[in-house]
């Protein structure tokens, strides 16, 4: 993958070449960002530009051999690691190995794409994935090994906050002291959820979301979409150029998300008293509640994103708000004034508590039928 193929962020591509070249190449790197804002593309830039010994800022110059093998991602000292679970295929013990087909196919076309996206990819959509210890074990046995062309391996961790206690507390050591001229390329939306004692040893580099100018003219010379529709798409994507995609192909979650959110507040707010539109409620929850995990919890992130956005359009913070419905007889002008300083707190709380408890198995009829009843309440709190 080159350089010139990765969209927008063209400060973080000269850090990481100028370090390169200079021959400062830390041996840990934490490369946090959000899903579509291209972090797994420049890392992957990043590894190509390292092993092939390319210059100049570019994926050039370098060994020809070498770069052809980073086309469909098979050079044997770039390694990678991602969350995995038990499938049709693989019945115990999963791990990266059992699903490098998947995954080259997954990059060729993918390469933005977020966590459900794999998932859907291997079928594990209504499972956790993680990297547990039979893949740090995998770890330590790769890098264990002389690089095959007698230079740098490179180990990238993707979605490196899924990795449970007993992997991090495995990998501690290799990533303190690592063998000779080995790098990890650690990538996380969710530094929080990495141990202290990981992080300290990496040298942290943070993605911003990407421009709207970037998104549009990646649009225009990609998908070969017109002028305004790129800029109107790129303005709705927040940033997020997986999201982007699906937008422009019509086959995002986001209008599916929407529906549901719509039909959702407009129930919650006739609730109030009207004992059946509770059963309207209900009926509702035990809808989402049969999706999978997965979708459940982007469904929620979905939802906050929506409530931050309608108080940022009730309090006049308009250049900030992105978001326009698509579904008729609701305008967003209309809902925001119900949103508030008074509420907002307690509706975000009650979100990520449901994520929280989604995360965790917890019976999802209950946790979606709870959160319906909080929304009643809270749409009708007045600002003191």
């Amino acid at each position: 993958m080159l350089f010139k193929e990765i969209i927008g962020l063209p400060h973080i591509k000269n850090h990481l070449t100028t370090t390169a070249d200079r021959g400062r190449i830390p041996h840990a790197q934490l490369f946090t960002g959000a899903a579509g804002s291209g972090v797994l593309p420049m890392a992957i830039a990043y590894a190509q530009y390292i092993l092939c010994g390319n210059t100049q800022g570019e994926n050039e110059n370098g060994q020809s051999s070498c770069n052809l093998k980073f086309v469909k991602f098979a050079h044997p000292d770039l390694h990678f690691v991602f969350p995995v679970n038990t499938n049709e295929k693989i019945k115990s013990h999963p791990v990266s190995a059992h699903f490098m087909e998947e995954w080259r196919e997954f990059l060729q076309k993918q390469a933005y794409g977020n966590l459900y996206d794999w998932y859907q990819k291997i079928g594990i959509e209504n499972k956790q994935g993680k990297i547990g210890v039979d893949e740090a074990q995998d770890i330590v046995k790769a890098l264990s090994l002389k690089s095959y062309e007698g230079g740098f391996k490179i180990m990238i961790i993707w979605q490196a906050d899924k990795m449970n206690q007993a992997a991090s507390n495995k990998l501690l050591k290799l990533i303190e002291e690592p063998p000779k001229d080995t790098v990890f390329l650690l990538i996380a939306e969710d530094e929080e959820q990495i141990i202290q004692t990981i992080k300290s040893r990496c040298q942290r580099l943070h993605f911003p979301p990407l421009s709207e100018a970037d998104i549009a003219e990646a649009l225009l010379k990609n998908e070969n979409c017109d002028q305004p529709t790129a800029l109107k798409i790129a303005h709705q994507c927040n940033g997020n150029y997986n999201r982007a995609l699906g937008i422009l192909k019509h086959n995002s979650e986001d209008e599916q998300f929407e529906s549901w959110f719509i039909q959702w507040v407009r129930a919650a707010f006739k609730a109030r008293g009207n004992k059946s539109v509770v059963l309207e409620l209900v009926k509702w929850s035990e809808e989402i509640a049969a999706l999978n995990r997965e979708s459940q919890k982007s469904f929620l992130l979905y939802c906050i994103d929506f409530f931050r956005q309608a108080m940022l359009l009730n309090y006049e913070a308009r250049e900030l708000v992105y978001l326009e419905p698509a579904t008729k007889n609701f305008k967003l002008e209309k809902f925001a004034p119900f949103i508030h300083g008074a509420n907002i707190p307690e509706i975000t709380q009650a979100l990520e508590n449901a994520i929280y408890h989604v995360e965790r198995n917890g019976n999802a009829k209950i946790i979606f039928t709870d959160l319906s009843i909080k929304l009643t309440r809270l749409l009708h709190k007045k600002i003191a």
